[in-house]
């Protein structure tokens, strides 16, 4: 069976990485063809959130939406269409509408994100909510034999707009996220990896951490903030670019994970947790908040803890960094549990099963 993959972004965006590009192999094992296609290639991908390269932005965007066309021409020889997310970053679902309603190809959209909730783009503002069409996720659900969620809330959304769900949440190889074998016990690093568009939420525990380094010795590692420069009064910061090479060990030279979110975003209720399980896949406790998905994955007290105010996110990390001997009783226990739930082979199973019988 063949199955043409379309994709918002290239290889280094980890909705890209996970839900797509990681089960071409498994698939292929499972007797399935998978072509990806992203609509914007590594450099426009690198340069889409960076406001000097505008100019440059605009005319890849256009580039990228006529050479989708020919995509629609490959769409000819596919037994079924994998939309991850979009097809297109900018305007209403032509790629899709034509590939399912001109080809009548069979479609399976894939959603790990709220898509459908409107957001304001921290790079170019109220533009994006001129240009993005939001509403396009209700189509593709409307078209789609099975809508692909990485988590409860995403299927709960789809359902409501009559759509076949099936629950895959995004995982990652735990032959190569794995834990380190030692672990220098100095100074503790608290750490947070994440984008552009998630920095607020660590922003929001900035205080947070500058009174704890009043009473307790820490350093904080960023990964990702897109900021070329972040301080926190009396924490040692270490701020980095993401790089894809760099991004296992980014993750295993971390003592304690920060994960915070905002109940006052219905963007993050939609997330898929996916930071949780690459915490736990290389052992590390983590601090979150209890929102959405995020507060369902793992076991609370055991492989990480909860903290949503100010004073509970100074406390629950006062617990860590007091006790080396919980920090790696609480990894362990992580590790077990994404070993337990989170295999990439469970996952490629449903994911096969979907589009066999979206083929059907």
């Amino acid at each position: 069976m063949k199955v043409l993959a379309l994709a918002s972004y290239p290889n280094e965006a980890a909705c890209t990485r996970y839900r797509v590009e990681q089960f071409v192999q498994p698939l292929a094992d499972r007797g399935i063809t998978m072509t990806v296609r992203p609509f914007i290639d590594s450099d426009l991908f690198d340069s889409l959130y960076k406001q000097r390269s505008r100019l440059r932005t605009a005319a890849g965007l256009m580039k990228s939406g006529l050479l989708r066309l020919r995509d629609v021409a490959g769409a000819t020889n596919a037994d079924v269409i994998f939309v991850q997310r979009e097809a297109m970053l900018l305007g209403p679902p032509a790629i899709e509408w034509l590939t399912h309603s001109v080809l009548r190809r069979p479609m399976v959209l894939d959603l790990d994100d709220a898509t459908y909730v409107p957001y304001t783009s921290p790079t170019y503002g109220r533009v994006t909510k001129a240009l993005k069409f939001f509403g396009k996720t209700d189509y593709l659900i409307r078209w789609s034999r099975t809508v692909v969620c990485g988590n409860q809330t995403i299927a709960e959304y789809v359902s409501s707009k009559g759509g076949h769900t099936e629950i895959i949440p995004t995982v990652v190889d735990l032959e190569k996220f794995r834990p380190r074998e030692s672990r220098e016990e100095s100074v503790p690093v608290l750490g947070w990896v994440g984008s552009h568009s998630t920095f607020p939420f660590l922003e929001s525990i900035l205080p947070a951490l500058s009174e704890l380094a009043k009473s307790n010795s820490f350093k904080l590692k960023i990964v990702g903030s897109g900021r070329a420069d972040v301080s926190v009064p009396g924490v040692e910061v270490e701020n980095l670019e993401w790089n894809l090479e760099r991004e296992v060990e980014d993750f295993r030279s971390i003592d304690i994970g920060l994960y915070p979110l905002s109940p006052e975003n219905n963007w993050a209720t939609g997330k898929s947790g996916f930071k949780a399980i690459q915490w736990m896949a290389v052992g590390i406790p983590y601090v979150v908040t209890r929102i959405g998905v995020a507060g369902e994955i793992g076991e609370a007290n055991v492989t990480h803890y909860f903290a949503g105010t100010h004073d509970e996110w100074i406390a629950k990390l006062k617990l860590l960094l007091a006790d080396a001997q919980n920090r790696r009783a609480m990894g362990e226990a992580g590790r077990r549990y994404a070993l337990e739930h989170f295999s990439v082979g469970t996952q490629a199973d449903k994911l096969a099963r979907v589009l066999t019988n979206a083929a059907k």
